[in-house]
């Protein structure tokens, strides 16, 4: 959880419905002391077994001489030890009471304790407190805990998929619904792809930024609406893989900022645009090349060394962060990755550092940050449920599996959580919320283990129960046996905003062979299904889709797999 937080609405239907009377809105001038109070729990340190917690508490209600703050986890957690409370746990709900020295809390007062506890698995946020048996809403970070309510313009809320449309884009859905069973899913909403400077003003004859948003408006009607932009032109974009170059070499970091960040942001800000809730998620595959494609890594690329070394990667999310943040009602979600990736002891706190930075650079701030996406056009799985990382066989750990190779996380979701509680360790609000892309990772069909391998050994186990079937979980390009995943959905899990289709499935990852074009996009050997690897993919296979085209454009094949195996199934 850590960014769940109830809503104003409800608080308010809680009080009318002691008197008897019915809430249908919420007037725009509620003000804080209408919140009967706000919470902010936030994970301070953590390790494998245990983690230390603060929490603070404002009371906008009337004064106290005494309190007692409850709430309950999801899993094991245990608490062990406790400050400045007297903490008291049945199962799963814990109750935190006053000390004797600090059981005054004044209207507007807020009173802060902390404590020590274990966990096994996923250390996952409570996503609900009560003071007093009054449920609270969780602080948004900004300074007042106030929630202005929906439907204001401009005015952020807690997370912007809850009780909101969210932007089909007619483009891609005319696509979709062209192929053969597309109807069946050409009404989802997926990501717009601002991929070049000629896409904010439309290429070719495409739509253009103000256009969907304009089309957003008329989506919208008189409802509340989300739409997703994929924020995506980095100087020497995508270090180590061809398939996604971009148009701006590594030392045009002018150019991005000028040409194309200013531009977008300027489109952003028109008042036009007020009513709506822009997710731009920020510039996929770069800060974590930054770990783990540079310096004595066999996997590191010399193009990845060279962004290292001149910083526009860092300088360009910053940069974007600053001024898309100034935006009142864009929320900004910076990408993070997937477990296969940074999952790793090696790779995880390191890259919590790293973006950490980049939210710092440029005039930006961790109040830029609205959350984080993972396994964005990527294909890991969102939950493998035949294992865990804590399974063993004959007391060998699946982590020495071939597949699971010492990661900590066999899938996303637990990846996610996870990783969302190290942002916040590493001083990113404690009110951040995770996006999971699923548009590609459902693996389901004739593939699909039904339960879990056989137990000869660890490799047995995973390999014949894993859902993700890819041949290594390195593997990134147009996959051979992928499904849809889960439809987009808001607040699935603690601690995530939505499931999202931030990839239009059907768009390819990258050509198969070279293909000549003016969109600064290279041939990269992982798209070839005859390539033999390199040390990212262990020197397996690709994996690859044969026949495929250029990255973004329409693969027909590749759509009518991601339908036949899709999981759920449609």
């Amino acid at each position: 959880m850590s960014r769940i937080r109830t809503a104003l609405l409800a608080a308010m239907a809680l009080v009318a419905g002691a008197a008897g009377t019915a809430v249908a809105a919420v007037p725009d001038d509620v003000g804080a002391q209408a919140i009967p109070c706000t919470v902010d729990y936030k994970v301070q340190n953590q390790w494998s077994t245990g983690f230390t917690a603060a929490v603070t508490v404002t009371n906008n209600s009337a004064a106290k001489s005494s309190w007692a703050v409850k709430w309950s986890y999801a899993g094991n957690q245990q608490v062990t030890s406790g400050w400045n409370s007297r903490i008291t746990q049945s199962g799963t709900s814990v109750t935190a009471a006053n000390e004797s020295y600090n059981g005054t809390l004044a209207t507007g007062g807020s009173v802060s304790f902390g404590f020590q506890g274990s966990y096994s698995g996923t250390n996952a946020l409570p996503t609900t407190f009560t003071l007093d048996g009054v449920t609270c809403n969780v602080d948004d970070g900004g300074g007042g805990g106030t929630d202005p309510g929906p439907g204001t313009p401009g005015a952020k809320v807690d997370n912007p998929y809850t009780g909101a449309k969210v932007y089909v884009n007619p483009e891609w859905s005319a696509k979709a619904a062209a192929e053969p069973g597309g109807s069946r899913i050409s009404n989802q909403p997926t990501g717009v792809w601002l991929d070049r400077i000629a896409a904010i003003e439309g290429v070719g004859s495409g739509m253009g930024l103000r256009d969907h948003l304009d089309e957003a408006l008329r989506q919208k009607g008189s409802g509340e609406l989300t739409i997703q932009l994929v924020i995506y032109n980095l100087p020497g974009r995508d270090c180590a893989a061809l398939a996604s170059n971009g148009e701006l070499g590594p030392t045009e970091i002018d150019k991005y900022k000028t040409q194309y960040i200013d531009p977008i942001a300027a489109i952003l800000a028109d008042s036009k645009y007020a009513g709506l809730r822009i997710v731009t998620t920020v510039e996929i595959d770069s800060l974590p090349n930054l770990v783990t494609n540079t310096g004595s890594r066999p996997t590191a690329t010399p193009q990845c060394d060279v962004m290292k070394a001149n910083g526009n990667y860092v300088k360009g999310v910053g940069y974007a962060l600053n001024k898309l943040g100034d935006v009142p009602n864009v929320y900004n979600y910076v990408d993070a990755g997937h477990h296969g990736w940074i999952g790793w002891d090696d790779n995880f706190g390191a890259s919590a550092n790293t973006f950490k930075e980049a939210a710092t650079a440029e005039g930006a701030t961790v109040n830029d940050v609205h959350g984080f996406i993972t396994n964005t056009a990527n294909y890991s799985a969102l939950k493998e449920n035949n294992f865990t990382i804590n399974s063993t066989v004959g007391g060998t750990s699946v982590r020495e599996s071939k597949w699971v190779d010492w990661n900590r996380y066999v899938d996303e979701l637990s990846f996610a959580q996870a990783f969302r509680n190290q942002l916040v360790s590493v001083g990113f609000n404690s009110n951040i919320g995770m996006l999971i892309d699923t548009s590609r990772n459902g693996w389901g069909g004739s593939a699909r283990p039904s339960g879990p391998g056989a137990t000869t050994n660890v490799d047995t186990f995973v390999n014949g129960g894993r859902y993700d079937r890819r041949i290594h979980i390195g593997n990134w390009c147009n996959q051979s046996g992928a499904g849809l995943g889960e439809r987009p959905k808001a607040s699935p899990e603690p601690g995530i905003d939505a499931y999202v289709w931030m990839k239009p499935p059907g768009e390819s990852d990258g050509s198969s062979s070279a293909i000549p074009n003016d969109e600064g996009k290279g041939f990269d050997r992982m798209c070839d299904p005859t390539y033999t690897g390199n040390p990212r993919n262990g020197n397996n296979l690709s994996g690859a889709l044969p026949n495929s085209p250029l990255s973004g454009h329409w693969f027909s094949a590749q759509f009518q797999q991601l339908m036949q195996n899709a999981y759920p199934a449609l």
